[in-house]
């Protein structure tokens, strides 16, 4: 059969489970594990083309241009061509500043080249009537059809019971990647980061990405950490997530994992995410692979706050029985804290030991010293579970855990629970890594839990009625007006007749593949950055040789300077219509 489809050129993930059986059933283990490995790269495909974006907020439907704005703010926006205005309320009576807020956008694909590249945001103020750019970051973007579809970061200012209005630019070819300055960096390949900003900085395992270390950044740097040999994986201040088997045969625990099954990293200068989904392994993996009990994990961190998330998930795949499980484990060597806090579903905060009435309906655990004031505090937002009426939100706090130095566990269900199909367990947390005052310390960390339970509301706005001329800069930077306009059009063009030679009989060009990710021009000096699909392609030279051969060729360009990134990865949304239709893809 010619291969003029996408079907034609794959094969389904239907298919490789009817080969993955027969290959099985012959006692065929090689042939059997290449295939499970081949439906996970099938699976990884789907997942990106199908996305893990939610309904958008703002619309694609929803736009206006940008010649339509009054013509101070279109002489401002000079170089884009679209817009979008959404509208911030602030309802819990708290003023916001730089909150963080996350949202799903929808663009129609024949409106802009690259999300990425072309987005940007800007917050009018109303006191002065203009607009100002502030920093954004796009991730996680899935095209479905004509539309395609991304999270939206920025930092939001909203005063309180008040609104704000923001606007999103897009559509301008000319865009470079934006560069924005915050404190939030990181360090490390794949799940193995280590996360910095103002605050602290988190060292995730290179094992498993798990939370291994916490640093202060504070005079003396104190660093929370955890010793000792633990149970033969490597130690960490989070131990979640965990299960003890029926009749306490075994325990099976991410921290288990020798690498994370599966991982997504989002890096970026507003916004960090490590995700990361499997099942919990036993001590003796691979004696015992049971698919009882899905578990995912996400740690969030956001530019300039001093608390990070943790959301996750305990998804049971097929009925089954169990001792205990843990959903929140954080241990502390060093006695590094002296008093505990605790907080009741009243979002009070108190200093002490837990009351035994108390000691199951905790929304609120952590640690202080009375003399340095640092202090670490968990902050439960959400604890519920689906299809299971037994679930626990203990935890109490304890200063001396067998030598170690502090400890909290919540045992979410205990006493041999049996779980059915279909139950799950989800979380939300935050933790605040910052000093506790002693004057109105406890007011300080109940404020903030009421802020976090009661997030921006976001929606479409309209624009608004006070608007005055921008007295300085505009959003454009060097590179992205129209003074730009002719040799990037002739770079972009250039690009185009620059194909991936792996594909024979097909325009596989560098641009409609999506491997180039900037483009920039500063005094007759081209700057590319690519991406290759994935790491077993690391020698880009072959394409980054011909890259610069044809664009030397341009007048105007002096040299031409190509590097390699592989973050963010290269996804299939990347392809453009063009390059779908080169690989086969339906527009659908």
């Amino acid at each position: 059969m010619p291969e003029t489809q996408y079907e034609h050129r794959t094969d389904s993930v239907e298919e490789k489970l009817r080969l993955l059986q027969m290959a099985h059933q012959e006692g065929n283990h090689e042939l059997a594990m290449s295939l499970a490995e081949s439906i996970q790269d099938t699976l990884t495909f789907e997942r990106q083309t199908d996305g893990s974006v939610s309904k958008p907020t703002v619309q694609s439907q929803t736009f206006g241009h940008r010649c339509d704005l009054p013509s101070a703010w279109t002489q401002w926006a000079q170089g884009w061509a679209f817009h979008k205005v959404i509208a911030l309320d602030e309802t819990a009576g708290i003023e916001r500043s730089g909150e963080p807020v996350d949202l799903v956008v929808s663009f129609w694909a024949e409106q802009m080249t690259d999300v990425q590249r072309e987005v940007r945001v800007a917050r009018w103020d109303e006191e002065s009537g203009m607009l100002n750019g502030v920093p954004s970051q796009i991730y996680g973007s899935v095209r479905q059809g004509r539309e395609l579809l991304c999270h939206l970061v920025f930092l939001a200012d909203v005063p309180a019971h008040g609104r704000a209005t923001y606007l999103i630019f897009y559509g301008n070819p000319c865009a470079e990647l934006p560069d924005y300055k915050t404190d939030l960096r990181t360090k490390g390949e794949g799940f193995g980061l280590d996360i910095e900003s103002h605050h602290y900085i988190a060292h995730l395992s290179r094992q498993m990405g798990q939370l291994e270390r916490l640093t202060y950044k504070q005079a003396h740097g104190l660093e929370l950490f955890a010793g000792g040999v633990g149970h033969g994986e490597p130690p960490n201040i989070d131990w979640a997530h965990d299960y003890l088997a029926s009749n306490g045969f075994q325990k099976f625990r991410v921290t288990n994992w020798a690498s994370c099954p599966n991982y997504e990293v989002i890096q970026g200068p507003l916004c960090v995410k490590v995700h990361r989904w499997g099942f919990p392994h036993s001590p003796v993996h691979p004696l015992f692979t049971p698919s009882r009990m899905h578990i995912t994990v996400t740690y969030t961190f956001y530019a300039g706050l001093p608390y990070f998330f943790k959301e996750s998930s305990m998804d049971v795949v097929k009925d089954f029985d169990m001792v205990y499980l843990r959903d929140d484990e954080w241990v502390f060597s060093g006695y590094s804290f002296t008093d505990t806090v605790w907080m009741g579903s009243d979002g009070v905060l108190h200093e002490g030991p837990v009351p035994e009435a108390d000691g199951d309906n905790l929304w609120g655990v952590g640690f202080f010293n009375r003399f340095s004031r640092d202090a670490f505090i968990a902050l439960w937002l959400e604890h519920y579970a689906e299809n299971f009426d037994a679930l626990h939100h203990s935890g109490a706090p304890t200063l001396n855990y067998r030598g170690h130095g502090q400890l909290w566990s919540r045992w979410a269900a205990r006493d041999n629970p049996q779980f059915k199909a279909g139950t799950s367990l989800k979380q939300r947390n935050a933790y605040l890594v910052a000093p506790y005052p002693e004057q109105d310390g406890s007011r300080m960390v109940q404020d903030l839990r009421h802020r976090l339970l009661n997030p921006l509301t976001v929606s479409e706005g309209e624009l608004p009625k006070r608007i005055r001329a921008n007295t300085h800069g505009k959003l454009a930077r060097i590179g992205e007006t129209e003074h730009a306009a002719p040799l990037k059009r002739d770079i972009w063009s250039a690009l185009r007749e620059v194909r991936d030679e792996m594909f024979y009989n097909v325009d596989a060009n560098v641009v409609d593949m999506g491997y180039v990710y900037d483009v920039r021009v500063r005094r007759d000096v081209v700057y590319i950055l690519m991406t290759m699909p994935h790491r077993g392609r690391p020698v880009y030279d072959f394409i980054a040789n011909p890259i610069r051969e044809r664009l030397l060729k341009l007048e105007g360009v002096r040299d031409v300077i190509v590097d390699l990134i592989w973050e963010p990865a290269w996804t299939v949304s990347r392809l453009t219509e063009a390059g779908r239709k080169a690989m086969g893809l339906s527009r659908s």
